[in-house]
C-alpha cells in the first residue's frame, strides 16, 4: 500500500487514519530520512489514539512513552545508536508491554525484534511531496487491511 503526502497535515491524517488498525503490543517501524514526517505520523497516531499531550521528536532523549489515550503508545528514536546491544539495554518491547511501539529509524534493528511489525518508509520527492508506502510483516498483518483505512 503506498499514498502520496503533500503537507505535515497530511501526513498526520494518514497517522490520525492508521491508529484505528493498531492493537496493543504492534510494533511499528518508520523508516526515511531526516525531516521527511516520521515524527508527524507518530503526532498522528497519538491523535487517533486519543492521547492529547504534543508529540515530540525524542531524538536526545531515545524514547517518550504518551499515556492518557485507548492505548499507550511508545516512541522511539534510535538514529543515535551505534549497536543492538545498545538497543537491547532499552528494554524497548519491555517499555512497550500493551501499548503500541512506533521507532524511527526502525528498518536498522528489523533482527532485534519480533517477525510482525508494520514498516512504513517515506521517500521525499521535490517540492515537499512524498510517498509513504506500508508492508506489514508477520502473521498479524496478513488480514489487517491498511488500504481500507488510508483510502
Amino acid at each position: 500500500m503506498e499514498i502520496t503526502s503533500t503537507s505535515e497535515f497530511e501526513t498526520r491524517t494518514v497517522g490520525r487514519r492508521l491508529a484505528s488498525l493498531l492493537r496493543p503490543n504492534d510494533v511499528v517501524l518508520l523508516s526515511g530520512g531526516l525531516g521527511v514526517g516520521k515524527t508527524a505520523l507518530v503526532a498522528g497516531l497519538a491523535e487517533g489514539l486519543g492521547i492529547e499531550e504534543a508529540v515530540t521528536s525524542p531524538s536526545f532523549v531515545l524514547i517518550h512513552t504518551y499515556r492518557g489515550g485507548f492505548i499507550p503508545l511508545v516512541h522511539a528514536d534510535i538514529y543515535r545508536l551505534g549497536t543492538l546491544n545498545e538497543l537491547a539495554d532499552l528494554e524497548l518491547l519491555d517499555e512497550a508491554d500493551g501499548a503500541i511501539l512506533a521507532i524511527e529509524w526502525g528498518d536498522a534493528i528489523v533482527a532485534a525484534l519480533p517477525e510482525d511489525y508494520l514498516l512504513i518508509r517515506f521517500v521525499v520527492h521535490g517540492e515537499g511531496t512524498r510517498t509513504i508506502s506500508f508492508t506489514g510483516h508477520g502473521v498479524l498483518w496478513e488480514n489487517r487491511r491498511i488500504q481500507d483505512v488510508l483510502q
